[in-house]
């Protein structure tokens, strides 16, 4: 019996995992002479799904924008699709003031401990934290003074906005010279699902090279306090991300199996890269598995992975409480709303930059009297924590552009 690739994708994702942790765990010198043959071919096969990003964030926003006959439809949609992130940030944002507060509370620990696990990590009062570029200095970027520039250098949310207005400039062309365009775009966006199909069929071998090197460093060293942390936000996402499937069902109007067979793949990938732009591609495939409208999710996804990170609130407001805990520094419920409302807005601010959505909490920590240098801690957890968290982004990604083509399907359909 032929397996499917959901299976085989988990498959290699197991056998990353526990294969990583026995090479951690062996004493023999030949074991872990294996991870630096493997690394590469993971290295490989992330490449080949971001080589396709670009033109197909430029194929799908052209083909959904400019290729669009009805007036009004894709402002009406862009008003629809805003709504739906600010209701879904907004409910996750409630939802962690009020689990993630108490049970940081609930965290004991020893002074000793924690001060010799920081030594170990070589984390002090007095280590620098990088810094995140201004707010002004973000806005200034939303425009792009050379798009190829924005497409090289991976800055998505500058690249969607020139090519939504470039998209919207040719909609108001003569009929004949913007079907020239979009037809050639609809060929690129053609081409390369053709060629997403090819990457994903060797998923299972990608997965398992990108999950293995870090299982194999990463070993079982999580315990204790930090463990604690990892494992209270990695409860508190997995339980959104129960709440987005219920939310497919009801107002997406899918089966749950459809949908969560469809999004397994993007999921799988999201855990393995910590990346939803990397999952895009595998997340346009979801899409088109469930038969939504490609016009709608051919807009949707690219913003939605640029500025919508439905798990950030849930993980920055667990590390400010968690932090706030580890050094001594009493929250009020006046305090533990503000940093729900503050995580909730500045999730749609998150530079291109590692752990960025955590540096820009800098000025919450400052006004709240937090220690900044909690900010080095975190982002020393991040990597753990992230692989949860980005794929309940990419499931929610997903679950939002099924909400938006709802009206587009009838009742019952996958």
């Amino acid at each position: 019996m032929k397996l499917s690739l959901t299976t085989r994708v988990l498959i290699g994702l197991l056998l990353g995992l526990v294969g990583g942790i026995a090479v951690s765990l062996s004493s023999g010198d030949m074991l872990p002479s294996v991870v630096p043959l493997v690394e590469p071919i993971g290295t490989l096969w992330i490449n080949a799904i971001r080589m396709t990003v670009v033109p197909l964030v430029v194929s799908l926003l052209i083909t959904a924008i400019a290729g669009d006959h009805e007036s009004g439809m894709v402002a009406s949609l862009g008003r629809r699709m805003i709504a739906v992130f600010v209701v879904l940030i907004a409910g996750v944002c409630i939802f962690a003031a009020l689990t993630a507060s108490p049970l940081m509370a609930l965290l004991e620990f020893d002074p000793a401990t924690i001060s010799a696990l920081k030594a170990s990590a070589g984390l002090t009062t007095s280590a620098p934290v990088a810094e995140a570029p201004s707010f002004r200095d973000w806005m200034v970027g939303l425009i792009p003074a050379n798009p190829l520039k924005a497409a090289v250098d991976g800055a998505m949310l500058s690249l969607v906005i020139f090519i939504a207005l470039f998209a919207m400039a040719l909609s108001r062309s003569s009929s004949e010279r913007r079907a020239s365009i979009v037809n050639f775009f609809l060929a690129v966006r053609d081409a390369m699902f053709t060629l997403i199909g090819w990457i994903m069929a060797v998923a299972p071998y990608g997965v398992f090279a990108v999950v293995f090197p870090v299982s194999a460093k990463l070993g079982v060293s999580a315990a204790g306090v930090f463990g604690y942390y990892v494992l209270v936000v990695c409860s508190l996402t997995t339980i959104a991300m129960g709440a987005l499937y219920v939310i497919a069902v009801i107002y997406g109007r899918l089966s749950l199996s459809s949908f969560a067979i469809a999004c397994a793949p993007a999921q799988v990938i999201a855990f393995s890269t910590r990346s939803s732009l990397a999952s895009l591609p595998a997340m346009s495939a979801a899409a088109e598995g469930l038969g939504l409208s490609q016009k709608v999710s051919g807009l949707v996804l690219p913003i939605a992975v640029s500025i919508f990170k439905f798990a950030t609130p849930i993980g920055r407001a667990c590390g400010a409480y968690f932090i706030a805990r580890l050094y001594g520094v009493d929250l009020g419920v006046a305090d533990i709303a503000a940093i729900a409302a503050a995580v909730g807005l500045l999730s749609f601010y998150t530079p291109g930059i590692p752990s960025g959505s955590l540096l820009v909490m800098a000025p919450l920590f400052a006004a709240l009297d937090l220690p900044i240098e909690g900010i080095g801690l975190l982002i020393a957890l991040d990597p753990i924590v992230d692989m949860f968290m980005t794929p309940v982004n990419v499931t929610a990604n997903v679950t939002v552009a099924a909400i938006l083509t709802r009206d587009d399907r009838a009742p019952g359909t996958d």
